[in-house]
């Protein structure tokens, strides 16, 4: 268990690492960035727009790189790994999309859905040969409301619901960690794959929330700071997979961070099974690795 009061100082060494952050121009995934740069690692900024990345990359002192990624769009997510060539050894899908009107992606996927869920499940099959270490989801305690539905992944016979579908795709990402653990133990792989939740913090991401009203109480809540040291403490420190680590107090909402407990839901390994081969019939083709001779998954 994690000792009280784990700060960003407390991180070790990360020197001749190399990092993927999604979704770091800004929030927790900025913070990220930051501290593991100032720590030693090389931090590959995966963004959607390019300028506010390197914007957000000047501001770090450290060695630093911005890649362009769309994590919605599954070519955007395809060309990413194309071009990437040598060892990661971690990612970190931070990524995240919250309390947004219906919309569709051009290959047809619900946009929060693709996201949150659709995208760091392809962008990490398509990666898993040349990761070394461990992968990283950014989860919600959210995912406590959700319902997973294999079913309808896509949102094509629900009533869509805003909240509803982030809470779901905030489950799906648990369950994906949970089966991603299981596939690379039994492949006898040394790759993990956890979850970090930052609480409830003042980012961008909540400020969608209706009339903003998530961030009208920030005493009460993680600032970025605080909210990105359950993501610094899962991508460093010596945990086993599938662990899960959030702030400390009160419903988990704010404090430092520590290993705790998914909900029932999140730890069904039928559902989880289910749900991936669902997912791998909804994208298709999409997270086959280029190369499936070296990945560990593969069957």
């Amino acid at each position: 268990m994690a000792k009280s009061k784990w700060r960003a100082a407390d991180l070790p060494d990360q020197s001749g690492r190399t990092v993927i952050v999604t979704g770091a121009s800004g929030g927790i995934g900025l913070v990220t960035a930051r501290e593991l740069a100032r720590a030693g690692a090389r931090v590959v900024l995966a963004v959607r727009d390019v300028a506010r990345g390197s914007a957000a990359a000047a501001s770090i002192a450290g060695r630093t790189e911005v890649r362009r990624l769309d994590v919605s769009d599954l070519g955007s997510v395809r060309s990413f790994v194309d071009q990437w060539t040598g060892e990661v050894d971690v990612l970190v899908n931070n990524a995240g999309v919250m309390d947004i009107p219906l919309s569709r992606t051009a290959e047809g996927f619900d946009l929060l859905t693709a996201t949150n869920y659709l995208g760091p499940f392809v962008l990490t099959n398509l990666l898993l040969p040349r990761i070394t270490d461990r992968v990283v989801h950014v989860g919600s305690q959210l995912h406590r409301m959700g319902h997973a539905r294999p079913d309808d992944l896509n949102w094509q016979r629900r009533p869509y619901r805003r909240q509803g579908a982030y809470s779901d795709s905030k489950l799906d990402l648990m369950l994906f960690s949970l089966e991603l653990q299981r596939r690379l133990t039994e492949a006898g792989s040394t790759v993990r794959s956890l979850v970090a939740h930052p609480g409830i913090a003042t980012t961008n991401l909540v400020s969608h929330s209706p009339a903003n009203r998530v961030n009208r109480f920030r005493i009460l809540l993680n600032d970025p700071e605080h909210g990105a040291l359950p993501t610094l403490f899962a991508a460093t420190q010596d945990l086993p997979g599938n662990s899960y680590v959030g702030p400390d107090g009160p419903g988990g909402i704010k404090g430092y961070p520590r290993t705790g407990t998914p909900s029932r839901a999140a730890r069904d390994g039928g559902t989880a099974a289910r749900l991936w081969a669902a997912t791998e019939t909804l994208i298709g083709t999409a997270a086959r690795p280029a190369t499936p001779s070296r990945d560990p998954l593969s069957h």
